[in-house]
């Protein structure tokens, strides 16, 4: 299964590095494997929260995650998405943002640098509604109870996510954008409204796309509700219907329900879903790409560095997915979840303060290995627990 999963970023890999030493020598080909391996390290929490969602999709979908979504990766966000942020805000046409790319790397790397408090407002406020969203629903399992269990009885309240995201944007706006440095530490510019801005349309984008998500995948769960109920003859029953595995295959008349039914409504839901998640992977990827420029500021470098590390991204969400590691360590989205809280407030620090790369990373490894830690202790505990309770069982059983 590893081979099978990482196969493609194995080869990518080889292959991407090969090319750097070509067109580069020796120091681009070092740059090259650095910049992957800051991707990797930037961005593992952003493959355990794309396993919690891309597990609830079919086969077909996993492949043109790896595929379509793939390409929209590393050619649309570490390539074309830095050029277009550039032309808007510097106020350029395409071509002429995409000539001082390529062949004026100082100022590329000075418009894209001036660029990021709109970049971090957007994906602050994005992965912020992600977290909030998380922390404010009531759930079963809860990983910091004496934390989650307090909010999540607040989260009841509507549109509690949306109020403290918005609070958290105008502190935002009105404290560490008011006096942006700008590159080169050469004098202060108000991004207040820059800021602003941004934030809302990264919370726009949240609701519209995780709203469109939602609710297809609420109409497929009711679509499969009724046609059980149907089949079964329990009107009005309450009968739950697990979600099939990754890559299941579901019967042409499951449950009573046509293949077309099945198809066009897992479609639906499934095609919106992608959007999420790319959305989600391009929140992720804005850290990565302006901390690049601390290595190199060569867009084809930078391009083909983080595009070799969001490859294996991929690969290690379709791994998690495929061996059920988010059911057998169930802290490990809370603690990703809490990585996604910790990277959105610091993308949103980050509009006016330097913060290292070597900081943002390790939050996200240090949360998520707390997690899979207290899941290995969960599972130890639950063994220890049932083999008691089997022993209890058997002195029973023999003592009749």
């Amino acid at each position: 299964m590893l081979l099978r999963t990482f196969g493609w970023s194995f080869g990518i890999t080889a292959a991407g590095l090969a090319l750097a030493g070509i067109l580069w020598g020796g120091k681009g080909l070092a740059i090259v494997a650095i910049l992957s391996i800051l991707e990797i390290s930037l961005s593992f929490d952003n493959a355990v929260i794309n396993a919690g969602i891309l597990r609830k999709l079919n086969a077909f979908w996993q492949k043109i995650f790896l595929t379509v979504g793939v390409l929209i990766a590393v050619f649309g966000m570490r390539l074309v998405f830095p050029i277009i942020i550039v032309a808007v805000t510097a106020k350029l046409s395409p071509w002429e943002a995409v000539r001082i790319a390529v062949n004026d790397h100082d100022r590329y790397e000075t418009l894209v640098t001036n660029a990021h408090p709109a970049i971090a407002a957007f994906g602050g406020m994005f992965l912020l509604m992600i977290f909030l969203d998380f922390i404010f629903e009531e759930r079963e399992i809860t990983w910091l109870s004496w934390l989650e269990k307090p909010l999540a009885k607040l989260g009841k309240l509507d549109m509690l996510s949306v109020a403290v995201a918005m609070v958290a944007l105008v502190i935002a706006g009105t404290t560490v954008a008011d006096s942006v440095p700008l590159h080169g530490g050469h004098g202060t510019v108000d991004k207040a409204e820059t800021v602003l801005l941004a934030g809302v349309a990264g919370l726009i984008t949240y609701l519209v796309v995780g709203g469109i998500s939602s609710f297809f995948e609420e109409r497929l769960e009711e679509d499969e509700d009724d046609a059980d109920d149907g089949a079964d003859g329990e009107e009005g029953g309450e009968r739950k219907v697990e979600e099939p595995a990754l890559g299941a295959k579901v019967p042409a008349a499951a449950s009573g329900a046509t293949a077309a039914q099945v198809v066009g409504l897992a479609g639906k839901a499934a095609f919106f879903m992608f959007l999420y998640l790319e959305v989600i992977d391009a929140s992720f990827s804005f850290d990565g790409v302006i901390g690049a420029f601390a290595i190199s500021n060569d867009i084809f470098e930078i391009a083909l560095g983080l595009g070799i590390g969001a490859m294996y991204i991929r690969s290690l969400t379709v791994y998690l997915v495929r061996k059920g590691t988010l059911d057998d360590y169930v802290y490990l989205e809370h603690g990703a979840h809490y990585a996604i809280g910790a990277l959105a407030v610091i993308l949103l620090v980050t509009i006016k303060y330097d913060v290292s790369e070597v900081v943002t990373g390790l939050v996200g490894v240090v949360l998520i290995a707390a997690s899979y830690w207290s899941s290995v202790v969960r599972n130890r505990r639950l063994g220890e627990e049932s083999e008691q309770a089997d022993d209890d069982k058997a002195e029973v059983t023999s003592g009749v």
